[in-house]
């Protein structure tokens, strides 16, 4: 069932660092030093905002990247689960 929150997520496992597109901004944030199990269980969570509230909201830090970033613009906008 698609997020009525979470747009679309992407993880870079090299930096620790997890993606997040908000509906319906469209916003990205990005949350710092987020373990891959974090992000694992992120995935297969089936309430993608409520996961988000409870492991990651206030748990990690993280800053709002301006809109036309370069990774907004290399097309990998939702290639990760919903």
């Amino acid at each position: 069932m698609p997020s009525t929150v979470i747009q679309s997520m992407n993880y870079d496992p090299a930096t620790r660092t997890l993606s997040v597109w908000f509906v319906p901004s469209g916003n990205r944030y990005d949350y710092h030093d987020v373990p891959p199990q974090t992000y694992a269980a992120f995935c297969k969570a089936s309430a993608k905002g409520r996961f988000f509230n409870a492991f990651i909201r206030d748990r990690y830090s993280y800053h709002l990247v301006p809109l036309h970033s370069e990774f907004d613009r290399s097309g990998l906008i939702g290639r990760e689960g919903r």
